[in-house]
């Protein structure tokens, strides 16, 4: 199960499947969890005055929703998620919206001090049901060579 760092190629594509329906309940619990208190996420009175006109999503469900479709594909075996350089929201996530996630691989490097491993660093877009793009990240993987 998983990729290791030799299944990775610069330029790689992969689609990560299947996608992950965001309820309301979804977005409460989770915003109510991390205790974050704008009430854009979950006062429906308050966010009908926002411009979007109705409760977003957390956006760090979002990243985490995404990021997990990413898993199985990208860092299961993994040995530790290094860095996530840059996230960015590129659109809104509304309840009831479909999450779906790709991630092409943009390099890959083996270890200089430790043969047995490589950093992978991938750029992972979360697209909703329209195919919009919601999400877009890039990080930095560490992932351990097939064992022999």
């Amino acid at each position: 199960m998983g990729n290791y760092f030799e299944d990775f190629s610069a330029g790689q594509t992969f689609k990560h499947w299947p996608g992950r329906t965001i309820t309301d309940f979804d977005n409460t619990w989770f915003t109510l969890m991390t205790m974050n208190t704008n009430p854009i996420h979950f006062d429906a009175a308050y966010a009908a005055k926002s411009q979007h006109g109705r409760c977003l999503v957390n956006g760090l469900l979002v990243i985490a929703t995404v990021v997990g479709m990413s898993v199985k594909d990208i860092s299961e075996n993994a040995i530790a998620a290094l860095e996530y350089e840059t996230i960015r929201h590129t659109g809104p996530t509304f309840g009831g919206d479909t999450l779906y996630a790709e991630t092409t691989v943009i390099e890959v490097t083996p270890s200089s001090s430790k043969p047995d491993r490589g950093i992978v660093y991938v750029e992972t877009h979360g697209l909703n049901q329209n195919g919009d793009q919601v999400l877009k990240l890039r990080r930095r993987v560490l992932v351990p060579r097939r064992p022999k």
